[in-house]
């Protein structure tokens, strides 16, 4: 069995500019994040929603809300190290957020907002020019990274959360 924290193994990084080809692979499985998610979860009851993929991991309800946290916040990244020369990036405590009241409600709340947060995240990465992507920013617990390996890490963290539920569902049989 695979290790239920990396249903798609733990992100690795190509560590060099991608090819075009790459980059619209990555912005492919951005695009196509809200539909697959959607789908992950169709049909699941509250029971359901609340059991974590793993033991000691967060449930299903709070993937999805989280997945909507942290693509908003990799959206405005984007658009800063479009804007700013070299930002330096806010992180958070992914979960003291996963625990918050709002991580308690209705799935459809935060699928609404992937589904436009990733609309206009892909317009904005299609329309890019392809120097964009090596521009630089500075995170805070990694250090310099480009805006390749950001794509890169996105495009993996899609089908990380996908996988959690996925590979649940498989599991319990759903």
């Amino acid at each position: 069995m695979t290790d239920p924290r990396y249903p798609i193994g733990p992100f690795v990084s190509l560590d060099r500019p991608l090819t075009s080809a790459e980059r619209g692979a990555c912005m492919d499985t951005i695009e196509q994040h809200p539909r697959r998610m959607r789908a992950a979860v169709a049909g699941l009851d509250d029971g359901q929603l609340d059991t974590p993929y793993r033991e000691g991991g967060w449930s299903v309800r709070q993937v999805v809300h989280h997945v909507v946290d942290s693509h908003v916040n990799s959206y405005c990244r984007f658009k800063l190290i479009a804007t700013e020369d070299t930002p330096t990036i806010r992180t958070y405590d992914q979960d003291a957020w996963a625990a918050l009241p709002d991580s308690r409600e209705p799935v459809e709340m935060s699928l609404a907002i992937l589904d436009s947060v990733h609309a206009r995240w892909c317009v904005f990465l299609r329309a890019m020019e392809p120097d964009y992507f090596l521009r630089m920013f500075d995170h805070p617990e990694v250090g310099e990274m480009t805006c390749d390996a950001l794509l890169e890490l996105y495009a993996w963290h899609c089908g990380h959360h996908e996988g959690h539920v996925t590979g649940l569902r498989a599991r319990e049989g759903w």
